[in-house]
């Protein structure tokens, strides 16, 4: 189990497993429109109170397409070995052998969303449902990276499914919540060196999944010269995964730990706390901002849990985080809306804990949409951003039994996406 527990030392979740990408709409102002745009039945996940500037019965779905670059340089990673013969007692240090993993990311990563609203007659309220994947991560890095020590696979995959319902209180203040049932599946693996040197890495794997209950609510006031303010609070959601650890590789006395055992991991995927502005600059354009605080701290420690009750932990010390957007929006005519926007968002992780799980940084965003209104009842959303993502340096030191791992590697990359959809009204 302590073997296991070392193969999987990298940190599980960071920045880059929360997909901003909720709305193929709000990607092209940056997620500056956020809780006070109320234009598209995507905001349903970002305020639900904005339901009620949606006339009748409104349907959004789409896509969008990332395509993330990813690299890692080797800066000097070695490993250290006991020596033996007349020099026992001391350590063997060498280079690890290996590449640097190629672009860990499939080429393309789709992130599907589909949201619904509908007035309730004359009443003031409004129901919505939405569907949408808020955490999301897939890497895999070549067989012989050098970091695979560090980490060799990674999959998390969210399905959240948010019924939702809004109130307009007066002609100034909505309001609304909602649910999110949300389905967590989770895969890491890693590589073990073996004891002597030039030996097979053996392998361990982690998985589980688990179903579990969130919940959101938010505000939306609409004030003196067309000034909207939208707050909105989406709660933490604590998983409870069940899943198998499963060993391979290990030959002669140690071949008793091959296999699968069952094991429980508690998850905590982090709340937000979102406040938005809009106002217009003339007849025909408007200004947003939106400004977001995210409790990433909730991710303290990497804990499974074995059968006999043996825990193995590990500490992260993940900090909150932020992000700042601004964007315009500008109606060219009764068809076309254009729309650009540029956001800081900044990163999670811990500088003493990167991993290559997770090659994070500071990220900043520049984007441009438009919306095509093809009939009064279709519109056509497109979007293009380019996010530009800090270079970091993993240094980090990781024991397993017989060895002693010093990764040391730069990672740098970017991620373009492309994003479209289609809302209906009627």
């Amino acid at each position: 189990m302590a073997l296991l527990a070392a193969c999987v030392p990298a940190q599980a979740w960071a920045g880059g497993y929360m997909l901003q990408e909720q709305s193929q709409l709000e990607i092209g102002r940056a997620f500056s429109g956020g809780a006070a745009a109320a234009d598209d039945p995507s905001t349903l996940y970002y305020n639900p109170a904005g339901m009620t500037e949606l006339p009748g019965i409104q349907v959004s779905t789409g896509a969008t397409a990332l395509f993330i670059a990813s690299h890692q340089r080797d800066l000097g990673s070695t490993i250290s070995r006991p020596a033996v013969g007349p020099l026992a007692g001391s350590a063997v240090v060498t280079p690890i052998s290996g590449g640097n993993g190629g672009n860990p990311f499939a080429p393309v990563a789709p992130v599907p969303t589909t949201y619904a609203t509908a007035q309730i007659g004359q009443s003031g309220i409004w129901l919505g449902f939405g569907l949408s994947a808020p955490f999301g991560l897939k890497l895999r890095y070549a067989p012989d990276f050098v970091g695979r020590y560090n980490s060799t696979y990674s999959n998390l995959l969210t399905l959240d499914a948010q019924p939702s319902v809004a109130w307009r209180v007066s002609d100034s203040l909505s309001i609304g919540g909602g649910m999110d049932v949300q389905y967590a599946d989770v895969t890491l693996e890693g590589a073990m060196p073996s004891v002597a040197a030039g030996g097979t890495d053996t392998m361990a794997k982690l998985s589980g999944d688990d179903i579990a209950l969130g919940w959101n609510v938010g505000a939306l006031l609409k004030l003196r010269h067309c000034l909207r303010i939208g707050l909105h609070y989406r709660s933490q959601v604590k998983h409870a995964l069940k899943g198998q650890s499963e060993l391979s590789g290990f030959t002669g006395t140690l071949s008793a730990l091959n296999g699968s055992t069952p094991i429980r991991a508690p998850l905590t995927l982090p709340g937000s706390v979102t406040v938005s502005i809009s106002f217009p600059l003339d007849g025909k354009t408007r200004f947003m901002a939106t400004g977001r605080h995210y409790n990433w701290s909730v991710f303290d420690q990497l804990r499974v849990v074995f059968p006999d009750g043996t825990i193995s932990a590990k500490d992260y010390r993940y900090r909150d985080s932020w992000s700042l957007s601004a964007g315009f929006e500008s109606v060219r005519s009764e068809r076309i809306t254009l729309r650009a926007g540029a956001m800081f968002d900044s990163t999670p992780t811990n500088p003493a804990f990167l991993s290559t799980r997770v090659p994070d940084g500071d990220r900043s965003w520049l984007s441009a949409g438009m919306s095509y209104r093809i009939s009064p009842h279709l519109t056509l959303n497109a979007s293009y951003a380019h996010v530009f993502i800090e270079r970091q340096t993993l240094v980090r030191t990781d024991t397993f039994v017989g060895s002693t791992v010093d990764n040391r590697l730069r990672s740098s990359g970017n991620v373009d996406m492309l994003a479209t959809s289609v809302t209906a009204r009627f």
